[in-house]
């Protein structure tokens, strides 16, 4: 059989890269846990009309025609010809989720979700076709009060944050909110607001000079109109400096704005609890667009300190009409970490390192195929203690049974007493291959260091 060709875009971690994946996706569960959010799953196909909803292309989407056809008669006559396609993301399928189960949840509803998502886009560094998302949201039925845009950041914040004892690199949550951009855009005449929005969150790819021509060809406004769209994009920082900073432009422009006032009250406010919760980890940057249009409030984007060139490896924002049913309408506020971008880069920059690739502490050697049964019981009593073990694949000399441990990463091998001349049995021993000391042990009592009882992810020089 010829060598495969691997597939781009559909990274598949070595072991010891799954290890720091599974350890960054646990340290994630617990802190959303702490914070009181439920995890669900959801299914990974959905109606392609539902997919396409916030304005993807059919490009992004894979399109399940298989399934489609082979769908039974009950399936397709409930679904007339809608086409399926893989989901690009959790919050589209989580909006369906909400429709669905609105008269079994209890809300404000607080979700996390971590799963499998697929996107039909040109794969390069850190961005993938398949890959792992982790979501938090709440949301409430009806009405959603504004503290929630307080939260969310804070808490993905945090997530990130307790990551920083591995290697993460420190994080930034940047923050803008949509109604502080769109009042200061109609106080100066301009109604594509939209359009402005999806120009701006190009300002980081293309540059100001670019974005300034984008803005009078794409959205029609005026020269000067996009100057001062480009000076509002211009303003960040980490307290309610930013504030004064945005009404000292709106003066200067002329622009009165109720909906502007509205915006900078509620990004004082984040701007001002994140200062006391999380210094630094949260700066108000006015260029945070979110080109998506179904934004309403706060949006959310991160990046980590020192490979700013990654991009966003967490976005969100304030949704006030992204679950409807005609009747009833469900706002939320929500954050997405790219989990496979942001291991990507711990992996390919050096950054992080699993301390072994296995999860086994101990190899017990085996003395002969005759009495491999003996090793066996020692592996099973040290098991059921919560001890990883695995037993010696062949009764080779025993330098060979420590280098196979070696190999693996392994820090103990268990050496099984022997019967002497006499009939008395010998204790068992372990011995460390790092040091080289070999004591007794006995299987029923014996534990290796808690360091070592189970791989860990540490800093690259640790």
């Amino acid at each position: 059989m010829a060598r495969p060709t691997p597939l781009s875009g559909f990274p598949e971690w070595l072991p010891d890269g799954r290890i720091v994946e599974q350890h960054v996706l646990d340290t994630l569960r617990r802190v959303f846990e702490l914070h009181g959010f439920g995890g669900i799953e959801t299914r990974a196909v959905e109606p392609l009309d539902q997919l396409l909803r916030k304005g993807e292309t059919s490009k992004e989407v894979y399109v399940l025609r298989r399934l489609q056809e082979e769908a039974g008669d009950a399936d397709a006559a409930g679904r007339g010809d809608k086409q399926l396609g893989l989901h690009f993301d959790l919050t589209v399928p989580f909006a369906r989720y909400v429709l669905e189960n609105a008269g079994h949840l209890a809300f404000p509803f607080k979700r996390y979700q971590i799963q499998k998502v697929w996107r039909g886009e040109r794969p390069q560094d850190g961005r993938f076709r398949e890959f792992t998302q982790a979501d938090i949201d709440v949301v409430g039925a009806g009405e959603l009060p504004y503290h929630y845009e307080v939260e969310l950041p804070l808490v993905m914040a945090e997530a990130l944050g307790a990551l920083r004892d591995i290697g993460v690199p420190e994080v930034r949550v940047l923050v803008n909110n949509r109604r502080v951009a769109e009042g200061f855009y109609r106080g100066l005449g301009i109604d594509a607001v939209d359009e402005v929005l999806r120009q701006i969150d190009k300002l980081d790819k293309v540059g100001p000079e670019k974005v300034a021509a984008l803005l009078v060809s794409e959205a029609g406004t005026t020269p000067e109109q996009a100057q001062a769209c480009l000076a509002l994009a211009g303003i960040s920082g980490s307290d309610t400096g930013v504030v004064d900073r945005v009404r000292a432009l709106a003066a200067e422009h002329g622009v009165e704005s109720e909906l502007l006032e509205t915006g900078l009250a509620e990004l004082g406010a984040l701007v001002e609890a994140a200062s006391v919760r999380a210094p630094g980890a949260v700066v108000a940057d006015l260029k945070i667009a979110r080109g998506l249009d179904y934004y309403t409030g706060s949006v959310y984007e991160t990046v980590l300190v020192g490979h700013e060139q990654l991009g966003s490896i967490c976005s969100g924002g304030r949704y006030d009409t992204l679950a409807s049913d005609g009747a009833n309408t469900y706002p939320g506020v929500g954050l997405s970490i790219g989990v496979s971008r942001l291991v990507s880069r711990l992996l390919s920059a050096g950054l992080v390192r699993a301390t072994r690739s296995v999860p086994s502490a101990v190899v017990v050697a085996v003395t002969s195929e005759e009495t491999r049964e003996q090793s066996d019981a020692v592996a099973t009593a040290l098991r059921s203690r919560g001890i990883p073990v695995e037993v010696a694949p062949a009764a080779a000399k025993f330098g060979k049974q420590i280098r196979y441990a070696d190999r693996r990463g392994i820090p103990f091998v268990w050496f099984p007493g022997r019967v002497d001349e006499d009939g008395a049995r010998t204790p068992d021993q372990v011995k460390d291959i790092r040091s080289g000391e070999q004591v007794d042990a006995d299987a029923t009592t014996w534990e290796p260091p808690a360091e070592d009882l189970l791989p860990r992810v540490v800093p690259a020089g640790g």
